[in-house]
């Protein structure tokens, strides 16, 4: 028993709630109110014959068997959902123009909030402060935009910052859905702060810190993975029943089109979820690149510098050597030995 209680609250706990519960769900869904329309196809007319038990341990199989393939297309799912597969170029720019406009607008809306918060509490401000903020509001869209947030309390206020936090720092790293940049701003993370390509070295990372800090991480992802599994099956459900609604004899047409409404209804409440749930994850791989750093630098044979200069060197060389060839190698190091503050990207 220890051995299995060990193994559910190991990996085989997060592929359950990340991929096999929602995908028990979105079966259900399909056996329930899309399959009594699809009449003809003999695993379904079997199905309808078979005893509770028959029909119970099916689903279970099913959920099982469909949850391993979801879990293995996993990478497919998030790259099509973070904008980088099979999205036009066109598209892709347009949306990687609009998330810029969108993080430079929240980076006024706050910067005028934190303005005239100076100023309520400390008095007039300085003259760059005064003309900075009459220039934000000369903007009508912006002024709009202040006016509702003086509106806000402080717990919204707080909100609208955590909105803004999940934007990448670098502009040129903004991705064209917000989930690409909610996942985007902690994989840019140690790179923007210690120059660590945590993309590039993730399993040594991960091999160095402690347990406790791993597991942190892999349970904040399975909140992110069941909500993108639950939309992926939302739109699969939904697709099916379009098709017995176009295609099925006698469909029942109540139950199909309720179905088809309230999954399309759904798939932006759990995509917004998704969104939200990549805090926790992005709080956990944060802890994960700090403190896994000196590990990682000691199983690199390394010492961690002093100072947060000579450490962004250093990591800077780590990432450099780690994707060239071998060979070139030794020319590097002679080049980082003459330009210590070189940046390889």
């Amino acid at each position: 028993m220890g051995d299995i209680a060990k193994g559910v609250l190991g990996g085989a706990w997060t592929l359950l709630v990340g991929w096999i519960l929602p995908t028990a769900l979105n079966l259900t869904v399909f056996l329930l109110a899309v399959a009594p329309s699809l009449r003809g196809l003999g695993p379904l007319e079997r199905l309808r014959g078979a005893s509770g038990l028959g029909t119970g341990l099916t689903l279970l199989t099913g959920a099982l068997l469909l949850g391993l393939v979801a879990n293995a297309c996993q990478n497919a799912l998030y790259r099509l959902l973070e904008g980088y597969l099979l999205w036009p170029a066109r598209a892709f720019e347009a949306g990687c123009r609009r998330g810029r406009r969108n993080r430079a607008f929240l980076a006024d809306r706050l910067t005028v909030l934190r303005l005239e918060l100076r100023e309520a509490e400390q008095g007039p401000l300085r003259t760059e402060d005064a003309q900075e903020l009459a220039r934000l509001l000369a903007d009508p869209r912006l002024a709009r935009a202040a006016a509702r947030d003086r509106r806000r309390t402080a717990v919204q206020r707080g909100l609208l910052r955590e909105r803004f936090a999940r934007f990448p720092i670098a502009d040129d790293q903004i991705a064209p859905t917000r989930l690409g940049n909610a996942i985007r701003r902690f994989e840019e993370y140690g790179w923007d702060r210690y120059r660590l390509d945590t993309q590039l070295l993730w399993n040594e990372l991960t091999g160095c810190v402690p347990d406790q800090i791993r597991r942190q991480s892999e349970l904040a992802r399975a909140s992110v993975d069941f909500f993108v599994a639950l939309l992926s099956g939302h739109v699969a459900v939904a697709l099916a029943a379009a098709l017995a609604l176009a295609a099925g004899s006698r469909p029942d047409r109540l139950a199909l089109l309720s179905a088809l409404v309230v999954l399309l209804a759904l798939v932006p409440v759990w995509y917004r979820s998704a969104v939200t749930a990549t805090d926790e994850w992005a709080a956990a791989v944060r802890a994960l690149v700090n403190t896994g750093r000196k590990p990682l630098a000691a199983s690199l044979g390394l010492t961690l510098p002093q100072t947060l200069a000579a450490e962004r060197d250093m990591w800077t060389m780590v990432s450099r050597l780690s994707r060239i060839p071998y060979h070139e190698r030794a020319a590097a190091l002679d080049a980082y030995r003459a330009e210590p503050t070189t940046d390889p990207a």
